[in-house]
């Protein structure tokens, strides 16, 4: 069976072709900053990246011929785990989504890509908006803003069931905090294979992050934005996207954060070293959801690649539990291992309603 891959990310698509379970070919194809300055919103780039997409896949000698092709999903209203195929209904709504992202471009050309296959069938795999909270998670002090989930549920979950096969134990039986660490922050109790805390990673709950504001007090939000400095599009913008890491030291990559502390520039160790315990509080925060129990803390997520990140989350998490770690992550092979399990019914295909 041959599957192709797509992921769309802020300023790449990842795309990977695999035959059944195995990895055959993987590229990151990067869309430069001019380039993506000539659209003005996100969803103008489909041409352009289901484009560039293709001229990669004839550059490296794949032609148009694929069984599935699973797409990274999009912030869609929120839906159940598992695989869906992609229909006219879950289109309409990754058009007209909650959030811009570039993660609602993958369904888009994974469909339109299908389209010109015959035979061809088009997937989508566990979107950001995978809801299983429980129900006392989704109530908070103001009825009209109920707590909501946007999360890394597709990464996150695959780690969580990498860990529990190299541990010998079963994900359906274990209570995992799991947190991925990237440009965005986010983090779930995994409780018997359901999420049922979650983080709205995308609209600032959780800690900060290289770019993203994390939870403020709202008095300074509501002075913010009434100061007459900003629009509510500067606003938005300036909590999600110049903030975090961005906002204090100027730049969003923690390796160019570790190089200044390593030439003595201790501003930028308290800011990483703050951006460190602001995560370690927020994943203590949720083992009330099991009444304290935790077998496993996992990082995931390009972040952890640092190991100084790394060992000073270990060293404040690990009174939880044991800390495991798995740099990166792992959503091709995730959309790929699904899509495959799906087609060969060792998974139930959902329908997007």
């Amino acid at each position: 069976m041959k599957i192709l891959a797509v992921n769309p990310g802020m300023i790449s698509t990842k795309v990977g072709v695999f035959i059944d379970e195995e990895i055959v070919m993987h590229a990151c194809i990067n869309h430069p900053y001019e380039e993506l300055c000539k659209y003005p919103f996100i969803m103008d780039e489909f041409d352009y990246r289901k484009d560039a997409l293709v001229a990669e896949l004839k550059r490296q000698g794949y032609d148009m011929d694929f069984d599935v092709i699973v797409g990274r999903g999009g912030l869609v209203k929120p839906i159940e785990s598992g695989v869906y195929e992609l229909n006219d209904k879950v289109i309409e709504d990754t058009r007209h989504p909650r959030l811009h992202h570039a993660c609602n471009l993958g369904s888009l050309i994974a469909l339109a890509l299908a389209k010109e296959i015959p035979g061809c069938r088009a997937f989508t795999v566990d979107p950001g908006v995978v809801d299983e909270l429980d129900d006392v998670a989704r109530i908070t002090g103001l009825p009209e803003a109920p707590h909501r989930t946007i999360w890394h549920a597709l990464n996150q979950r695959e780690i969580a069931k990498r860990y529990c096969r190299e541990h010998g134990v079963k994900y359906e039986e274990q209570d995992l905090i799991v947190c991925h660490l990237g440009s965005g922050i986010s983090f779930a109790m995994h409780h018997h294979g359901r999420a049922i805390e979650c983080s709205d990673a995308l609209s600032g709950d959780g800690p900060f992050t290289p770019s993203r504001a994390g939870i403020i007090s709202p008095v300074d939000i509501i002075h913010l934005c009434f100061s007459g400095k900003y629009n509510e599009k500067e606003m938005l913008r300036k909590i999600n996207g110049h903030s975090g890491l961005t906002a204090h030291l100027g730049t969003n990559d923690v390796r160019e954060v570790e190089k200044r502390i390593s030439e003595g520039d201790e501003h930028a160790k308290l800011v990483l070293d703050a951006m460190i315990y602001s995560v370690s509080r927020h994943l203590a925060s949720l083992a009330p959801a099991t009444y304290g129990h935790v077998d496993a803390v996992i990082l995931t997520g390009a972040i952890v690649h640092s190991k100084y990140v790394s060992e000073q989350l270990t060293k404040r998490l690990e009174f939880l539990a044991p800390v495991f770690i798995y740099p990166g992550e792992d959503e091709l092979t995730a959309l790929a291992h699904n899509a495959y399990r799906a087609m060969t019914g060792q998974q139930e295909i959902k329908e997007y309603k």
